[in-house]
C-alpha cells in the first residue's frame, strides 16, 4: 500500500495523473461510442473488454469493429494506450533518478563542508567521518 501512495504522489508531483485521468475517460468514452456503433458488440461489458484487449495490444479476436467509426476509435485507443504505457513508466523512473542525484548531491555536500571544517568536530564526528571515507574508497 505504501508503494501505490508513493507511486500516486510521484504521479501527482510530476502531472502524469492528468494523462492518466484522461486516458481513462477516453477509455470509457471510447467503449461507449464503440457500444453504440458496432454491431458485433451487444453489451457495454464486451465494449469494455474489446477497448481493454485492443488498448493493451492484445487483440485476442474474438471481438473486431467492423464499422469505420469503431475502426477509427480503435486506432486511436491504441495509439493513445501506448503512448501513456510508455509514459507513465518513464516518468516515474526519471523521477526516481533525479531524487537520487539530489540526494547524492547532498550528501557530498555535507562530506565536503564537514571536511572544511575537520577541527570544529568532535572525536566520534570525526571517526564517523574517517569511517565514510574507508567505505567509500573500498566501493571504488
Amino acid at each position: 500500500m505504501r508503494r501505490i501512495r508513493l507511486l500516486w504522489r510521484i504521479l501527482k508531483i510530476t502531472h502524469a495523473d492528468k494523462l492518466l485521468f484522461g486516458f481513462l475517460v477516453y477509455f470509457i468514452l471510447t467503449s461507449i461510442m464503440i457500444y453504440l456503433v458496432e454491431p458485433n458488440i451487444q453489451t457495454v461489458g464486451d465494449s469494455l473488454w474489446y477497448c481493454f484487449a485492443a488498448s493493451t495490444t492484445i487483440g485476442f479476436g474474438d471481438i473486431v469493429a467492423v464499422t469505420l467509426l469503431g475502426r477509427v476509435l480503435t486506432v486511436i485507443l491504441c495509439i493513445y494506450a501506448v503512448l501513456i504505457i510508455a509514459l507513465i513508466p518513464g516518468v516515474v523512473v526519471s523521477y526516481f533518478i533525479e531524487f537520487n542525484k539530489i540526494k547524492s548531491k547532498e550528501s557530498v555536500v555535507v562530506f565536503l563542508d564537514q571536511l572544511e571544517h575537520l577541527e570544529t568536530l568532535s572525536k566520534e564526528e570525526l571517526r564517523e567521518l574517517s569511517q565514510k571515507v574507508k567505505q567509500r574508497r573500498y566501493r571504488l
